[in-house]
């Protein structure tokens, strides 16, 4: 590539992202050699005063906007990294809850690629380097890192993090991580350091994770061990840790699996944050495209479960919400997930199927998805044509849901901001 066609500071953020998706030769590319050269050139592995890094096969997203929103409500300044975006790359990076301007965003490019000389970078390790980057240059008092894929092997692990999470463990990323729910998981507690907080928010999760704790002296915490929580009637909940106890706590719009494993990890942090923040702060998390309610009659609500465990996860909230609802479900998916059996997660709640195509070399299309439907389903070309068809059929007492991807979300979502709604 010539130099003329590099991009600089002052070219536009679709340019850069151009670039970006054409200088490397495969899309994920797993290993912190190349990475952790730029990285230590670039003095980005310490970007913020205190770092927790998230990994997990779901529930990573929700963890880091659990923490966000209770650490802004106690005051600090916090930055933000996750991945993938549903519709702006500029989602990627939040500073004290904000997404950041394209000019930001483009500057940081800039940087990155002065700093990696020749160094090859993958699209997502020189947009870590770049997020990385820009919570140095606000000075953030906490940075919270979603790990893209793994752990050990990612990018984000070139961080010398305070605390390590590990949100849940399953089976996704075949291609990458194999089948082995045992290797999954020693490659989740790559992440983990020595001397320091490890949270494990998995019940009974693979020998694997405590194992490598152990080995390197983490300080290995376990839900159902060296913390719990319990639901209280139907509206509250508590949080416990040895003889450390947070009561009536309320009910947060995420997980509460994750919100539970985001306040052991706060603690683990020793920061100081009050009963009343974590109050308030569970009280306003919210994530774009989990559980997000668009409106009502007919309920539309967006969730980018993708796999069976997640894919459970909304089957179960849908029928406690939702209960005796008639449902449209509206997916697309990648057909490198467990198409069949997310699918069949989601059978129990469905009463109507809108399946469809995405496009991209790694789209299943809607063809593929109705092998496991009902024979009368109809497919549809797109999610956002599946998404309007069901809005035709739906009566205001039902509920449509839209899963199976970011792409599929991220579509009916920027449809939906276009015409208004």
């Amino acid at each position: 590539m010539t130099d003329s066609s590099i991009p600089n500071a002052t070219s536009s953020l679709p340019m850069w992202l151009d670039y970006l998706s054409n200088i490397h030769s495969s899309a994920i590319d797993l290993g912190l050699e190349r990475v952790e050269i730029v990285a230590k050139k670039a003095q980005l592995t310490h970007p913020g005063k205190k770092v927790i890094t998230v990994a997990g096969t779901n529930g990573k997203g929700s963890t880091c906007a659990l923490m966000e929103s209770i650490l802004l409500e106690a005051g600090y300044k916090v930055g933000v990294y996750s991945s993938p975006h549903l519709i702006r790359y500029n989602e990627r990076v939040r500073i004290n809850g904000k997404e950041l301007p394209d000019e930001e965003h483009t500057q940081a490019f800039d940087f990155i690629e002065t700093q990696r000389e020749d160094v090859s970078l993958s699209f997502f390790e020189y947009g870590t380097l770049a997020a990385l980057a820009l919570c140095k240059n606000h000075d953030v008092d906490v940075v919270l890192l979603e790990v893209g894929l793994g752990g050990r092997l990612d990018a984000t692990n070139v961080v010398e993090h305070d605390v390590s999470v590990v949100t849940s463990l399953a089976i996704d990323h075949v291609d990458w991580l194999g089948d082995d729910i045992n290797v999954i998981g020693f490659e989740k507690a790559g992440i983990f350091r020595s001397g320091r907080p490890a949270i494990c928010g998995q019940p009974k999760p693979p020998s694997t994770v405590p194992a490598h704790a152990d080995d390197i002296g983490a300080e290995f915490y376990q839900v159902g061990i060296q913390y719990d929580y319990q639901l209280i009637g139907d509206n509250k909940w508590r949080w416990n840790s040895g003889s450390f106890i947070i009561d009536d706590l309320p009910l947060p719009n995420l997980p509460l699996q994750n919100a539970a494993t985001a306040l052991m990890a706060l603690g683990a942090s020793e920061l100081e944050i009050s009963d009343l923040d974590v109050v308030n702060g569970l009280s306003k998390a919210q994530l774009p495209g989990r559980m997000q309610v668009l409106s009502q009659a007919p309920t539309v609500i967006l969730d980018v479960a993708h796999n069976p465990h997640s894919a459970q996860y909304l089957s179960q909230e849908i029928q406690a919400r939702y209960p005796g609802k008639v449902v449209h479900t509206v997916v697309a998916m990648l057909d490198d997930k467990d198409i069949a059996s997310t699918l069949q997660e989601l059978t129990p709640i469905t009463t109507h199927w809108y399946p469809a195509s995405l496009s991209g070399p790694r789209a299943a299309s809607h063809q593929e998805l109705c092998q496991y439907l009902p024979s009368n389903v109809e497919g549809h070309t797109d999610p956002v044509i599946a998404f309007q068809s069901a809005l035709t059929q739906a009566h205001e007492d039902d509920v449509i849901i839209v899963v199976g991807s970011f792409f599929t979300v991220g579509m009916v979502l920027e449809y939906w901001e276009s015409k208004g709604s």
